[in-house]
């Protein structure tokens, strides 16, 4: 007789995700994986904020990484929640800076802290995933 142990495991929220090119033209798809997630949840009032938020997670990526892709997920970790992540292998960790006077560049981080209910850094021995949940 032939003994099968089985274990179970916590589900998974809902969820998406997409390896892009680290490139400025890929927070397009990010928007694009976004929308689509939050109208496939019925989250439809989350979708230009969790865009924007993206976006900018997206370009930090972008500026800041040392590979080739990043990887960026979409996930609802409960009704009426966002939760985006964008993860890359590099291991320097995003520094919220404040720009001065009409300085363009800086303030991508600031936008998210305004934007998200919270948002952080995991670092993992691969790199990091900067998330940001919008609820």
């Amino acid at each position: 007789m032939t003994t099968v142990t089985t274990t179970s495991r916590p589900p998974r929220p809902p969820g998406r995700s997409e390896t892009l090119p680290r490139k400025p033209e890929s927070a397009a798809a990010a928007r694009r994986l976004v929308r689509a997630a939050c109208t496939a949840w019925g989250l439809e009032r989350l979708a230009d904020d969790s865009a924007l938020v993206v976006t900018e997670l997206v370009a930090n990526a972008v500026r800041h990484a040392r590979r080739a892709s990043i990887r960026v997920v979409v996930a609802r970790p409960a009704p009426g929640t966002v939760r985006l992540a964008v993860a890359d292998l590099s291991r320097a960790l995003p520094v919220p800076c404040v720009p001065e006077g009409e300085e363009e560049d800086g303030r991508g981080l600031t936008l998210v802290a305004a934007l998200a209910d919270d948002w952080g850094t995991d670092e993992r021995h691969w790199g990091k995933i900067v998330w940001a949940v919008v609820s």
